[in-house]
């Protein structure tokens, strides 16, 4: 059973600001997934990642003051999460009349371009968040016909899903998780995209054959420092990398580390903080 740890997080007094940047802390110690609430913040990890200790020292630590915050954790089996997110969190997502993402639980969807199915279960990636949002724009800007795409840290296999349904060709989804992956996989026989790979794991998953026109990344800011090596290795010239999953402040350090693997920066996007940068390889 992939059993998850519900932390639920009251800030007082509750800023979403500072709920970014606590999700911001909680994603380095082993969360996968963030609700924004009226009173702070709810975030799941797996059970086998929870650690209690790492969850006090970040509220201990908290680096901006003038802000209290408490928190109760409680177990929730794996397969209740379509029934959590049914309750309380996830609504369809509509980019205009390009794209609609929704869950098989909806009723009265908008029609779109493209109709995307997700059932998150346990899997990070619905749409709801900033960073997903970036990227599902920067796919629907690019002209994706017949080329190839990568997918780091998949999660859902959304982003994957729409880079096939927007024309392109070959497409790896990669996750280190296992219950992602697993659930990377129901998303695409619900999308009628089973032509998409899907590989457990992380960026040692990638082969010496791999070569991709674009290489998509949701991460975080530690591990696209990380990965960052891996993922140049696997373009060519003229390839393109967009990352999200970052604060505006990570932007220097993480173009750095880019330049350093000869991928020139390009332009970002940005909401409440929350940035996406676009790399191409020289």
């Amino acid at each position: 059973m992939n059993n998850y740890i519900k932390v639920t997080f009251t800030i007082t007094p509750a800023e979403e600001s500072i709920s970014d940047v606590l999700a911001a802390l909680l994603a380095d110690v082993g969360f996968e997934s963030f609700v924004p609430e009226e009173t702070g913040l709810t975030a799941y990890a797996p059970k086998a990642l929870f650690d209690s200790d790492a969850v006090a020292a970040v509220v201990e630590n908290f680096p901006l003051d003038g802000f209290s915050i408490a928190y109760d954790a409680e177990e929730i089996e794996g397969e209740d999460w379509n029934a959590e997110w049914e309750k309380n969190y996830f609504q369809p997502i509509v980019l205009g009349e390009d794209c609609v993402i929704h869950s098989t639980f909806h009723t009265d969807v908008p029609s779109a371009r493209y109709d995307i199915l997700i059932d998150p279960k346990m899997a990070f990636g619905t749409g709801y968040h900033q960073t997903t949002c970036h990227m599902l724009r920067a796919i629907l800007g690019e002209d994706m016909s017949g080329k190839s795409v990568l997918d780091m840290g998949c999660g859902t296999a959304l982003l994957a899903i729409l880079a096939r349904k927007h024309g392109a060709d070959r497409v790896v989804a990669i996750d280190i998780d296992e219950f992602a992956y697993e659930n990377a996989l129901e998303n695409i026989v619900l999308n009628a995209t089973p032509d998409i790979e899907v590989r457990l794991g992380g960026a040692e998953s990638l082969r010496e054959d791999d070569i991709f026109d674009y290489v998509i990344a949701n991460i975080n800011r530690n591990i696209l420092l990380a990965d960052m090596g891996a993922y140049a290795a696997c373009m060519h010239s003229g390839s393109v990398l967009f990352v999200s999953g970052f604060y505006t402040e990570d932007m220097e350090v993480l173009k750095e580390e880019a330049a350093r693997h000869g991928l020139r920066y390009e332009t970002f996007a940005e909401d409440n903080r929350w940035a996406m940068m676009r790399f191409v390889k020289e």
